[in-house]
C-alpha cells in the first residue's frame, strides 16, 4: 500500500481525522461563549473551509481558488443527503441503536467523499483549455 492513490487515501483519512478533533475543538471552544447551536454552526463552517484547504493542498495537490471553494460545501451537502438515509436505515431497518448507528455511517461515507472531493477539487484540472482571446 504504497502507490499515489494509497498515499493519497491515506493523506484523505488523516486529515479527516485532524478535521474532526479540530472542528470538536473549535465547537467547545466557542459553547464557552455562545450556545451551542451557534458554536455547531461555526465549528461545521471552520470544518468545511479546512477540509478544503487540507483536501486541495495535501491531499490532491491542486491549487485554491475561489470556485473550489465556493463549490466545495456541495460535497457537504450531498454527504449530509446520504448519511441521513444511511442512518435511517441502520436505525429504522436494521435497528442499529443510535448512539453507534453514526460510527457506521461515517465509516462507510469515506468513500464517497473521497471522490466527491476529488471530482469537485479535480474539475478545473480536467477541464479543456480554452481558448485565450
Amino acid at each position: 500500500m504504497t502507490g499515489p492513490r494509497s498515499r493519497r487515501w491515506l493523506r484523505f483519512i488523516f486529515g479527516g481525522a485532524i478535521n474532526t478533533g479540530f472542528t470538536y475543538l473549535v465547537y467547545l471552544g466557542m459553547n464557552l461563549l455562545i450556545s451551542y447551536q451557534v458554536a455547531y454552526l461555526v465549528a461545521y463552517a471552520t470544518g468545511v473551509i479546512f477540509s478544503y484547504w487540507f483536501n486541495a493542498r495535501v491531499v490532491f495537490r491542486v491549487p485554491i481558488s475561489w470556485r473550489g471553494l465556493f463549490s466545495y460545501p456541495i460535497v457537504y451537502l450531498v454527504q449530509y443527503f446520504f448519511s441521513a438515509l444511511l442512518l435511517s436505515g441502520f436505525v429504522e431497518i436494521f435497528d442499529v441503536r443510535e448512539m453507534f448507528a453514526p460510527i457506521f455511517v461515517a465509516f462507510l461515507m469515506i468513500p464517497l467523499t473521497y471522490l466527491m472531493s476529488k471530482y469537485v477539487l479535480t474539475k478545473e484540472e480536467r477541464r479543456p483549455n480554452e481558448a485565450k482571446a
